[in-house]
């Protein structure tokens, strides 16, 4: 399973999304996300069942053995709290997990930037405030135009100008 994951992952971050073949991998990495999602939240409330309980010992048995009694509304507000924490962090930890890589060469896919030598068709680029080696995809495009990043391959981006209306 995790193979297969991090075949799809690679496939979804090196596809140029021309062809159904990579679109068919998109929506199987879409539903393998669906279905972690759903184990993650089925761990998470396994996880806190299982640690209210252990308070809950903790409290009954536990406690009176040292000779320190504590009322049931404390132990039902402690149980409470852990809960909330236990929503919180895993409202958290699962924003994190969906956010989108913000750096690195994949990140650059879909992001736009100007033309600082001529791409005949072979240039650089300005991206993000970084200068990069790129390619058109589409012919030459003079210096200032501005471009989109449709794909790289190692360090060299492969863009297409943009065209009014895009």
């Amino acid at each position: 399973m995790l193979c297969l994951s991090l075949l799809l992952f690679y496939d979804f971050v090196n596809a140029n999304f021309r062809d159904d073949k990579s679109l068919i991998w998109l929506s199987c990495y879409n539903e393998l996300g669906n279905r972690m999602l759903t184990a993650r939240l089925i761990m998470a409330i396994i996880s806190t069942l299982l640690q209210e309980i252990a308070l809950f010992v903790i409290w009954r048995w536990g406690l009176p053995e040292v000779g320190i009694f504590l009322p049931l509304y404390v132990l039902i507000i402690v149980m409470i709290l852990w809960g909330a924490y236990a929503t919180i962090t895993f409202w958290v930890v699962t924003k994190a997990l969906k956010r989108k890589e913000l750096v690195g060469l994949p990140a650059m896919v879909g992001g736009r930037g100007r033309v600082v030598s001529q791409l005949t068709p072979e240039g650089q680029v300005m991206v993000s405030g970084e200068l990069w080696g790129a390619k058109s995809v589409e012919g030459n495009i003079e210096q200032g135009e501005e471009v989109l990043v449709v794909g790289q391959d190692g360090l060299k981006l492969f863009v297409r100008q943009i065209k009014p209306g895009d």
